[in-house]
């Protein structure tokens, strides 16, 4: 069980190829590139969404008892 060599990635290749056939594929990797597009945009919107309307979140001061700070 080591690396894939050449020859194994032909084989995978070909049988893509005879599930698909060479006429959906690049279809299918269209569809799957917009689709990818579409999740990246939604993340950045929904983070810039999320920060913009709260205040953001600070950690409480640590308690201090005499010299030593205590979390």
């Amino acid at each position: 069980m080591g690396s894939f060599s050449l020859t194994h990635w032909l084989v995978v290749l070909a049988v893509v190829l005879i599930v698909f056939g060479a006429g959906r594929l690049p279809k299918a990797m269209g569809e799957l590139a917009r689709g990818m597009r579409a999740f990246r945009s939604g993340m950045r919107d929904e983070s810039t969404t999320a920060t913009a309307g709260e205040p953001p979140v600070e950690a409480p001061p640590a308690e201090r008892t005499g010299d030593r700070a205590v979390p």
